[in-house]
């Protein structure tokens, strides 16, 4: 019995010493430290530490000191990879692997650009009914072919346009031969056969379907690169109206854009920047990627939007502040202004992620012309401490002074601009 209680009362003291260490200040600020930093060249990172721990880099690419008795500093250097060590009265506790990126910067957008898409074959946005002797029938329904699908083929011929499609239907309503189908859903491809039918009212062949082969709106440029004119634009992915599904694209075109009026969001309403294509119609460049990060693809020529022309550095996740900060965004005509807002929250994300940032604006010439963020402002870059950090991607319904914001990493990355060279690390989109 002696023994038992022994033991019992030895494990209670452990189990004391080991809740103090964890309440310990010093101990906690160890834990507080991240064992991962990426930085860009000339940056640094500060980290609170306890008296006695010091810091030492192992190699050139970064380098550490003891800025003061509480804190400690890392400094980046050049590119590449290095560890910085941490020890405890001359005992090593702590590894920090640092990341060093090369310095880049893109030059931020602002401007209203019109969007024009034009689909990978032609999409079925909806059935409707052919009236035939036998009754109401929807032949491309009856044939398996669902809003959403995309026609890519018929009878082995690339369709690339709905005027494509007319000269086979005719020809197979004639010759009484099936078409034989191939439409893409949800990256499967699937073959089908269908039969026209004629509508007796309109003494036409007929599919039942409902097809589109492009789309156009209004959005906001991001950023692009002064070297290879690489942009980014939107912040959200282009979804077809009728089938809410992102639109599957072959190729588009961006064109200037300029706000005619802006419809004011209210709770329950969204707002809209009502805008129109340029008169002259030139195109600034070409779409090749619709993703959930925005649309992308090359500018013809450099654009300037008057307020930040030079290029700015950028900012990762994990550097994004709570606080204030700046949209660029046009509400009238063509004229880039810039705007208040706040970072309600933001997520240091290691992995790609649309929403990022939580956003308000604070901006009372804003609030009294938008009353918020409104659908044609997405892709307004937000701007912080002089860097590049994200863009607006989406509203609140019911509070239209708020919304989300997506971090500039992720659109970089999509944009097929490396930022991390060839420091493969975990905050790496893969």
């Amino acid at each position: 019995m002696k023994w038992e209680h022994l033991r019992k009362l030895i494990g209670g003291i452990l189990l004391v010493s080991l809740i103090s260490v964890l309440f310990y200040k010093p101990f906690q600020q160890y834990l507080e430290i991240p064992g991962t930093i990426t930085l860009f060249e000339g940056q640094s990172q500060s980290f609170s530490t306890s008296n006695a721990i010091s810091a030492a880099a192992m190699s050139g690419s970064a380098s550490a000191s003891e800025e003061n008795q509480h804190t400690i500093k890392i400094d980046a250097k050049s590119p590449g990879k290095d560890d910085v060590l941490l020890e405890f009265a001359g005992f090593p506790i702590k590894k920090v692997n640092v990341n060093v990126l090369k310095d880049y910067k893109v030059i931020p957008g602002g401007q209203s650009i019109g969007v024009k898409l034009n689909t990978l074959g032609v999409l079925v946005v909806g059935h409707h009914l052919v009236s035939t002797d036998k009754g109401k029938v929807s032949p491309g329904e009856k044939a398996g072919i669902q809003v959403g699908d995309i026609i890519t083929e018929i009878n082995g011929k690339k369709i690339e346009n709905m005027a494509d499609v007319a000269p086979f239907v005719q020809k197979a309503g004639e010759s009484g031969q099936e078409l034989k189908v191939i439409v893409q859903r949800d990256h499967k491809i699937i073959k089908t056969n269908l039969m026209p039918m004629k509508d007796s009212s309109e003494d036409e062949y007929k599919l039942g379907l409902y097809i589109r082969d492009s789309a156009a709106g209004i959005g906001t440029m991001t950023f692009y690169d002064p070297k290879t004119k690489k942009y980014g634009a939107l912040g959200h992915v282009i979804s077809d109206m009728d089938t809410k599904k992102p639109i599957v694209v072959e190729d588009g075109q961006i064109l200037k854009s300029t706000v005619t009026s802006i419809e004011k969001g209210s709770n329950g309403n969204p707002g809209e920047k009502l805008a129109r294509f340029s008169p002259d119609r030139e195109i600034i460049g070409d779409i090749n990627r619709n993703s959930p990060f925005g649309i992308f693809g090359k500018l013809h020529h450099g654009l300037d939007n008057g307020l930040l022309d030079k290029p700015m550095p950028i900012a990762l996740s994990n550097q994004v502040k709570e606080g204030p900060a700046k949209i660029l965004t046009v509400v009238d005509g063509d004229q880039i202004e810039e705007y208040d807002i706040e970072i309600v929250s933001t997520i240091p994300q290691k992995f790609p992620a649309t929403k990022g940032m939580v956003i308000k604006v604070t901006d009372p010439k804003l609030l009294a012309k938008t009353g918020g963020i409104v659908q044609g402002m997405s892709g307004s870059p937000i701007i912080q401490n002089g860097k590049l950090i994200g863009a607006v991607t989406h509203v609140f319904v019911n509070d239209p002074t708020s919304g989300y914001g997506v971090h500039i990493e992720w659109m970089l990355h999509e944009a097929g601009i490396d930022i991390y060279g060839d420091n493969e690390n975990e905050n790496k989109a893969g």
